[in-house]
């Protein structure tokens, strides 16, 4: 089947840009040391976790139980849960996943560590400390406090501290030179570990990374591990954070022109129920995706099921016509479909059921 065959909308995906994703990060990671622990967040497809795994990754990384559910169905048995755990029932699903992976877990809460310790039952479960290393998201304060929940985490039996975590979404590379927030994280970092060597509390695993800041890793002292997960497709997001080119972006949505009955706009088959409605987070620009092939027009606003393209006169689109779109958020999006096409060329190749889709639990 060509790619133009499929019933739209579909997300489609060039293999050999997501195996050139693949491989670069992987390379990376081995000429600077890296353990790489991929996200699973963004493909959420046990095949895909399994081509990562193949090239190099020590394991990967889910935020949710029911994303580590899936996976160890697959025969994939060494994770990282990256989200606080919290809840009798979480605790009994994580303590069943014990029986047929090993599973890391971070926290940064009392709270949190006792509904692992629940979960442990009879089996060892590794610990990582989460510290806010400037996303204001998830994380202790650096300082004192992460060395008493290590200390903690210790003399809970059956968990056994391993090291600290952070999330560096916060920052994007910056082509002007100026390095000053990667410097800050590097020396937050360092105040941090020194406090852990000086308490005499070994830090075996320092966790962290993201898309945008993941070639940037090597520059952050004390590192071992990354948790990169969108390099995988790329979307509209990583091109303007300047992370990668639109060559770099393997996942598309392939939809059609259903109307073009008002002057100036062409409607396509596809709206928030196919692309979510997520914005684009760095620059300036509108919009939800990126048109392929037609660089002025823009994709303005969307319902559920209708995207509005605004098409500028000296462009013409036709009823029936395929156009494809680069999507803003490519995590978001893959969480809408069921199943996602591989293509070579314009040969659709494989296809893949994306079996962690709507995990939220």
């Amino acid at each position: 089947m060509k790619i133009h065959d499929l019933e739209t909308p579909a997300l489609v995906v060039d293999l050999d840009t997501m195996e050139r994703n693949l491989q670069h990060m992987a390379d990376y990671c081995h000429r600077h040391g890296l353990n790489l622990r991929p996200h699973t967040k963004t493909h959420k497809i046990p095949q895909l976790a399994k081509k990562q795994m193949k090239l190099g990754a020590c394991g990967i990384t889910v935020a949710k139980v029911g994303e580590a559910e899936v996976m160890t169905q697959e025969g994939l048995d060494d994770l990282m849960l990256a989200y606080p755990l919290f809840g009798a029932a979480k605790a009994l699903r994580l303590g069943v996943l014990l029986e047929r992976a090993r599973i890391t877990v971070s926290l940064d809460s009392e709270e949190s560590l006792s509904w692992v310790a629940q979960a442990a039952n009879g089996k060892s479960i590794d610990v990582l400390v989460e510290i806010d290393l400037g996303m204001r998201r998830c994380g202790v304060r650096p300082g004192t406090g992460a060395v008493k929940l290590a200390r903690l985490i210790d003399s809970t039996a059956r968990l056994r501290f391993q090291g600290i975590m952070f999330y560096p979404g916060h920052l994007r590379p910056d082509w002007n030179g100026n390095t000053r927030r990667l410097e800050q994280l590097t020396l937050d970092l360092q105040r941090q570990l020194d406090l852990f060597e000086k308490e005499k509390i070994p830090v075996r695993r320092v966790s962290g990374g993201s898309t945008p800041s993941a070639f940037h890793s090597h520059c952050i002292e004390g590192l071992t591990e990354i948790r990169p997960g969108t390099y995988i497709f790329n979307d509209r997001n990583t091109i303007e954070g300047k992370t990668c080119s639109r060559e770099d972006c393997a996942a598309t949505l392939l939809t059609t022109v259903v109307s073009t009955a008002v002057p100036g706009q062409a409607i396509i088959d596809a709206g928030s129920k196919t692309f979510s409605s997520d914005p684009l987070r760095p620059g300036e620009k509108r919009g939800f995706g990126l048109v392929k092939n037609y660089p002025e027009v823009q994709f303005l606003s969307m319902n559920e099921e209708h995207g509005y393209l605004k098409v500028p006169a000296e462009v013409k689109l036709e009823v029936g016509q395929s156009v494809e779109i680069i999507p803003n958020h490519i995590c978001a999006t893959v969480n809408l479909h069921e199943v996602i096409f591989g293509y070579r060329g314009e040969e659709v190749v494989e296809s893949w059921i994306v079996k962690a889709r709507g995990k939220i639990r």
